[in-house]
């Protein structure tokens, strides 16, 4: 439901978590975002009465075309460098709380539209959208569960020093290899009351929070849904849980890979699709049995996912989480409750049937890691083929089957037409360009480790 600022009652038509916190204050700010392609909040901050006045604003569709580090991609295509405004419209379902500021605000997520009226093609939720719309065109719905994995890390503002594990509750650094440990978990206990109080404040639901294996590494699963609404909060997420480690002098850092040593960080996405009519899981068939839709899917992972790595590990410290036997996977094998597989089925009753993608990192964009994922197994459902035969066993044995680099990713992107139309033509154009302007930004660094090995010996 789009619900325009200008609507004289849009106070009384914000979501319920809005209403309730926004209960008994006058309403001071609102933050208009979007995600760029990295996946940070761009946007402007405007008093409330302005809000209320204004159904659209605008900013230059140069900030899709920005690297992490805050460079450019020359992407503007055949008119130049000109900047032309998009327009903004707010999507009011979104609006939520941000309860960290000091004053009482809302945050609301904007669609981005090109002066035509067009979806902006590069806009990640707009490419997100239109994977779902695909979706929805063959009668089918989609749902993702997604999984976010973290580590609360010590202060860093120097980046020449190591990243380390926080200090803990008990006054000491916290420990590695400490998987769900209830006492671990405590020790972050003041941070993560936090988490919950901003999460109820914003009306996020978590299904859960556990400690990971690695030092100060935190699990944060989200209820199964729409691609859309769980994409968009967990780009709130990130936001909310960098705020709340901030109140308790430590950073969140949602880095793949943060901490030599000490396991990646990843995004899991678990998927089913819904009969649109029925409403019924169509990985599963009559007596529970699975269908050939549920192995097209897989196949569909085995045999694209390859060609969207660069958009599920999209830095080059993503690749260092691609480690053997470090709980990051580098195979394209699937298995039964197999953790050591690319693609595991969960343990689930029949009609909760559904597939894990263990292959995008944390670091990821959540928009475009689950539209990506979601467009690989549209096509497999597309395309009808069959996936390799279960791998039974730890695949860690086997043969390594993604890209280890980010310039190997984005030369399989490059190439992969069949995703480029269902991501759009257009999106993956300026994708390929951005990151490879990132990519040489890289290559002008020189590191800790070539200093160390190769200025005296070679």
């Amino acid at each position: 439901m789009q619900i325009s600022p200008l609507d004289t009652d849009w106070m009384q038509n914000l979501p319920d978590a809005a209403q309730e916190y926004l209960n008994g204050h006058r309403l001071d700010e609102v933050e208009c975002v979007v995600s760029d392609l990295p996946g940070i909040a761009r946007g402007k901050a405007v008093p409330a009465s302005k809000f209320a006045r204004q159904s659209q604003f605008f900013l230059p569709n140069s900030i899709y075309f920005q690297t992490i580090t805050g460079g450019w991609g020359e992407a503007a295509g055949e008119n130049g460098f000109t900047e032309p405004d998009m327009i903004l419209r707010p999507d009011m379902e979104t609006a939520c709380a941000a309860p960290w500021t000091g004053d009482w605000t809302l945050q609301v997520i904007h669609d981005a539209f090109d002066q035509n009226g067009e979806p902006i093609p590069f806009s990640p939720r707009n490419v997100l959208k239109r994977v779902v719309e695909l979706y929805r065109k063959e009668g089918w719905e989609p749902v993702v569960a997604p999984e976010m994995e973290f580590y609360l890390v010590a202060r860093n503002i120097n980046p020449a020093e190591a990243i380390m594990p926080m200090m803990g509750r008990s006054g000491r650094p916290a420990a590695a290899r400490q998987a769900y440990s209830m006492s671990a978990v405590d020790e972050f206990g003041p941070v993560i009351d936090d988490i919950y109080d901003f999460a109820e404040h914003m009306g996020f639901e978590i299904d859960g929070i556990t400690q990971e294996g690695g030092a100060g590494q935190l699990e944060i699963n989200l209820q199964h849904g729409d691609p859309v609404k769980l994409a968009d909060e967990i780009f709130y997420f990130k936001r909310l849980i960098r705020e709340a480690a901030l109140r308790h002098d430590c950073f969140a850092t949602f880095m793949a890979k943060p901490i030599e040593g000490e396991p990646g960080s990843a995004m899991h996405i678990h998927h089913s699709v819904l009969d649109r009519e029925t409403g019924k899981n169509i990985f599963t068939g009559g007596r529970g049995a699975e269908t050939d839709a549920f192995f097209h899917f897989i196949a569909g992972l085995q045999n694209h996912l390859p060609s969207v790595v660069a958009l599920i590990a999209p830095y080059v410290n993503s690749y260092r989480r691609y480690v053997k036997d470090h709980a990051a996977p580098i195979n394209l094998e699937w298995g039964r409750d197999n953790r050591t597989t690319g693609i595991r089925v969960p343990i689930s009753d029949a009609a909760s049937r559904r597939v894990e993608n263990r292959l995008s990192g944390m670091d990821c964009n959540p928009y475009l890691s689950i539209a990506a994922s979601l467009a690989c197994g549209y096509l497999g459902l597309k395309e009808r083929k069959r996936p390799t035969k279960e791998f039974k066993g730890d695949a860690y044995e086997g043969i390594e089957e993604i890209p280890r680099d980010l310039f190997s990713a984005l030369d399989l992107f490059k190439d992969a037409n069949k995703m480029h139309n269902v991501l759009h033509p257009e999106f993956a154009r300026v994708y390929q360009i951005v990151k490879t302007a990132e990519y040489d930004e890289f290559l002008q660094v020189i590191s800790p480790w070539e200093r160390e090995h190769l200025l005296l010996s070679v």
